[in-house]
């Protein structure tokens, strides 16, 4: 069950996440796009190539990591909204298509550690 408490922590790491990756020269397209798929946190342009972002958070060390939280469900989940988004979006069809994941984890000393992984997974066909 989503809460506005989670959404509103989820929108702050979402923009954590698109600071990062625009000092590193992306460029944001779209964020939270959304179908009955699924939703894509952020969609950003690296040259010639656009990039369907995960940005994932975790409190701490009892579970996963927040980037090993992405299982095979999730990226086919993902993968199938990346092709509606392009479908919808035609001045994209001849881009190359990358998947990342900017994960945040909160270290035992209430320190957060950002990882982007870039290309950090393939869709199956």
């Amino acid at each position: 069950m989503t809460t506005a408490g989670s959404i509103a922590v989820g929108n702050r790491w979402e923009r954590r996440a698109l600071r990062h990756l625009e000092r590193h020269g992306l460029e944001s397209i779209d964020r939270n796009f959304r179908c009955r798929m699924g939703e894509i946190d952020l969609v950003m342009q690296d040259g010639d190539c656009l990039v369907f972002v995960e940005v994932r958070y975790r409190k701490g060390g009892r579970f996963a990591s927040a980037a090993s939280s992405i299982d095979r469900y999730k990226q086919r989940r993902l993968a199938t909204a990346a092709s509606l988004f392009l479908a919808r979006n035609a001045r994209f069809r001849d881009y190359r298509v990358r998947f990342d994941v900017v994960a945040f984890d909160r270290t035992s000393d209430s320190q957060c550690t950002l990882q982007w992984l870039k290309d950090a997974f393939r869709p199956e066909h």
